[in-house]
């Protein structure tokens, strides 16, 4: 293995494992649109070229959903947060701790 691809190795974490998951179905629907037979090798470049499009597309469209989704939580407990502190300011439930 060469320099670079030792280096170019990270651990992924889970979020990132599931996004590369999520490129296989697209990844096997484009490898069976072009012919399952053909090895890699026998690709031209173009066909790479949309091989790398279609993963990374996959790989990036689910990376989005997570981070909205955990933007999403993150905004809610925020919200709840901030409306039990208010509601301690005003004369709420003074026993309570606002987090």
């Amino acid at each position: 293995m060469s320099q670079f691809q030792e280096d170019a190795v990270i651990d992924p974490s889970d979020m990132e494992i599931a996004a590369m998951r999520s490129a296989l179905g697209p990844l096997g629907e484009y490898v069976a649109s072009i012919g399952m037979d053909r090895p890699l090798a026998d690709y031209d470049k173009d066909e790479v070229l949309r091989l790398v499009e279609v993963v990374v597309d996959a790989y990036q469209a689910h990376m989005l959903v997570e981070h909205e989704r955990m933007a999403e939580r993150d905004r809610a407990f925020f919200e709840q947060r901030a409306s039990r502190q208010a509601s301690v300011s005003t004369g709420g439930d003074h026993h309570r701790i606002p987090f």
